[in-house]
């Protein structure tokens, strides 16, 4: 498939992806209208889809707005409201601060390159949504357990540790994940519309397992307001739904570390050590859990198996988590920091193998120069493809510690 031009577009579908981009810019249609030296009025036309755009201004947009030609171009799907309710949520939960702008635009874009490419593979991501649980009568916490509890059978998870947690929310729930570089104080952002489904960008410049819980806490946002979009702030004091982001938060800590799972594993350890459980175990016990010392400690204490302040008390006595971790030589967790998910990567590549993307494309697609894409292309090639049984048809050549004591 060729680069696609001016005239192979719709007016109407052009217009919706320059006033996108220059919402999300910060410019406004005066703005534009001087770039180009015609009247605003000529840009409402423009944004409206009743004045066709000539190619030089469309560069010149492109470069006003901060994005390029070819991803204005780009075949995709549109996403009706997926920004306006991104827009309404920011404005809501954060300001955002100079040289800190957070990429909405971006997101929406990788949602609509990823259902792009299903199309274009006729591999359409299956959803297996639950209907939205409710947490009408029952306090926050508890709702947390229920709902937790649930998608775990649900999914059959089971209760143990869940390692490939982006994976089992993509191919078993059906959400698309992106890992983008957010400002530091944004955690997360959700998002839901018919056409894209929901889609979750977690902070890619925050540690792996406080990415994981900022999934989760998103997963439980979709669950239960799966038609309202959320950004996600380290701190926030939430006015208009502390409810809501009271589940979010112990749904995330009850869907990773399940209580008749850890109850389990945490009293075989106190038999094992005669009620002699030290911070060694537990941040071996926090690393078979892929999730920090803190997160751990603050569970047990909820499930009261430490009394509350434990952490607290451990912390403000100088423990150092880093050297503790260090000292018993953890091995490092795999971790999926990737922009786009591997699913998404493998359809670009599909897609690109059969002469339906250009090279150019594809690497716009990923988000990486010409150079990337070949090899990436030759890298995801060498894999080969699976038969029916399952069989890959070519494999490639690469391929102690202070006492805590019974009371706490």
């Amino acid at each position: 498939m060729g680069h696609i031009g001016l005239d192979a577009i719709d007016p109407r579908e052009l217009g919706k992806r320059l006033q996108a981009a220059r919402k999300a810019s910060g410019r406004t249609q005066q703005d534009a209208a001087e770039e180009l030296k015609v009247a605003r009025t000529t840009m409402t036309a423009i944004e409206s889809g009743s004045r066709r755009l000539q190619v030089a201004e469309l560069a010149r947009l492109a470069l006003l707005y901060g994005r390029s030609v070819g991803e204005l171009l780009r075949p995709g799907v549109a996403a009706e409201g997926f920004l306006v309710q991104l827009r309404a949520a920011l404005d809501a939960s954060v300001q955002e601060a100079p040289g800190e702008e957070v990429p909405l635009l971006e997101f929406q874009a990788h949602c609509e390159d990823y259902v792009a490419l299903e199309q274009l593979c006729h591999a359409p991501l299956p959803s297996n949504y639950p209907p939205q649980y409710s947490l009408a009568y029952v306090p926050p916490k508890a709702a947390a357990e229920d709902v937790a509890n649930a998608e775990r059978n649900r999914l059959g998870l089971g209760d143990g540790p869940l390692l490939n947690l982006r994976e089992i929310l993509e191919y078993d729930v059906g959400l698309r994940i992106f890992f983008l570089a957010l400002p530091s104080k944004i955690s997360a952002m959700f998002a839901y519309t018919e056409t894209l489904g929901g889609c979750i960008a977690v902070n890619r410049k925050h540690p792996a397992d406080r990415r994981r819980i900022s999934l989760c806490h998103e997963y439980g946002h979709f669950l239960t307001k799966r038609y309202q979009s959320e950004i996600a702030v380290a701190g926030a004091q939430y006015q208009r739904s502390p409810q809501h982001e009271s589940f979010a938060n112990a749904f995330a800590n009850a869907f990773l570390m399940p209580a008749s799972g850890l109850s389990r594993r945490y009293n075989e350890l106190h038999r094992i050590r005669e009620g002699r459980v030290t911070l060694a175990d537990i941040c071996t016990l926090a690393h078979l859990y892929f999730v920090s010392v803190e997160a751990l400690m603050l569970r047990l204490e909820d499930l009261r198996f430490l009394s509350v302040g434990t952490w607290d008390r451990r912390r403000q006595q100088g423990f150092r988590v880093r050297e503790a971790q260090a000292l018993l030589q953890l091995p490092e967790r795999p971790d999926d920091a990737e922009e786009v998910p591997a699913r998404y990567r493998y359809l670009a590549a599909t897609a690109y193998s059969k002469g339906d993307l250009s090279e150019g494309q594809f690497a716009g697609y990923l988000h990486v120069d010409r150079l990337e894409a070949r090899r990436i292309a030759e890298e995801l090639a060498s894999l080969g493809e699976l038969t029916e049984e399952g069989m890959a048809t070519s494999v490639s050549p690469e391929l102690e510690g202070p006492r805590l004591g019974d009371g706490e």
